[in-house]
């Protein structure tokens, strides 16, 4: 099978969406695929009271194949497909996974020229298949768990770490009991230096790094005090499988879903803080007195998290719903996926 797949972490690195544009890469490398990442073409006149623009990309050089298959950050990267100049026609089949669906207005008209897409959320089937007429499956985030997991134990010199937003609120407690000097416990926040650019992915290393030597890992849902045009979902983002994956335990306050109900369904995979930020930081600290218990709540975090919420398991069943042959790369790294798990266990 030939593919081809877009994604627009090349053209356009973030540090938010570099999770979602490692699917992209695993594709690529287990199906032998072509990988592009069109350049955006950016038109202010044309940015919705949102605060999103509408995106237009410049054109691409592509000679076609059996599949073409986007990795879209939001629905309005489906327009990616706009990139290639005759695209339903050099293509047999176009399908996509798409991150962010709850944002309705990113479905813009090229959403009609996919036979199917995937979708994050159960609630947000309906929307894409009534408007546009394509299959819609749902399908949720993974990680690249076979990458970023730990291979060992590790020494946690960081007791606290948030890394993205986190409610100012809890900022401000944090800040004032932890960075006191009479303060044992250590708080690392906003390790990242770039938000974009051609320094994402060494960036992204060293969180990882830094996540391997964690404690602690925060983790809010974006409704607790929602900043300016940021999104407002129930979503389970990147942020809490990288820090499952880590070996920490997550604390924070939990999304209230069938996403969360599903995809976090382990005893212990989150711990719930206090809605007061200043109980929360006594719950943190409460929890940082019981390292063995800790100790083995990270097994089973990332134990978990490798068995089920790796990218090369939701690419199985990317395979499975568009009657693709199983590659023998993926089958190779899936059972490598396996065998790290086995080192996690008790």
């Amino acid at each position: 099978m030939k593919m081809t797949v877009l994604y627009a972490g090349q053209s356009s690195p973030h540090a938010g969406w570099a999770a979602i544009d490692e699917l992209a890469l695993i594709l690529a490398r287990v199906f032998g695929a072509e990988l592009l990442s069109p350049a955006i073409a950016p038109n202010a006149l044309l940015r919705r009271i949102t605060g999103r623009e509408k995106l237009q990309f410049a054109p691409l050089d592509c000679a076609g194949g059996d599949v073409l298959f986007v990795v879209a950050r939001g629905p309005e990267d489906l327009a990616m497909v706009g990139a290639i100049r005759n695209v339903r026609a050099k293509f047999s089949r176009i399908h996509a996974f798409v991150t962010d669906t709850y944002f309705q207005a990113g479905f813009y008209k090229q959403t009609a020229l996919f036979d199917s897409i995937t979708v994050t959320a159960h609630e947000d089937i309906a929307f894409p298949a009534q408007k546009y007429g394509i299959a819609v499956h749902q399908l949720y985030q993974g990680t690249d768990a076979l990458q970023w997991a730990p291979r060992r134990p590790l020494a946690r010199e960081i007791d606290v770490m948030s890394f993205g937003r986190t409610p100012r609120s809890y900022q401000s407690a944090l800040t004032q009991a932890f960075h006191r000097m009479d303060s044992p416990y250590l708080y690392l926040h906003s390790p990242l230096g770039n938000l974009s650019g051609p320094t994402v992915q060494v960036e992204r290393a060293m969180l990882f790094k830094l996540l391997h030597r964690t404690r602690i890992s925060l983790a809010f849902h974006l409704l607790i005090e929602p900043q300016g045009g940021r999104p407002r979902s129930m979503m389970v983002t990147s942020r809490w499988l990288e820090s499952l994956l880590s070996g920490c335990v997550v604390a924070g306050r939990r999304p209230v879903s069938r996403m969360a109900d599903e995809m976090l369904d382990w005893e212990g995979s989150t711990i719930e803080l206090s809605a007061e930020p200043e109980e929360a930081v006594q719950d943190l600290q409460a929890l940082l007195q019981d390292e063995e218990a800790m100790s083995q709540q990270r097994r089973v975090n990332v134990r978990n998290t490798l068995q089920r919420h790796d990218w090369r398991q939701r690419i199985a069943t990317l395979c499975g719903l568009n009657d693709w042959d199983v590659p023998s790369a993926l089958q190779d790294e899936l059972q490598q996926l396996e065998a790290l798990a086995d080192l996690w266990r008790d």
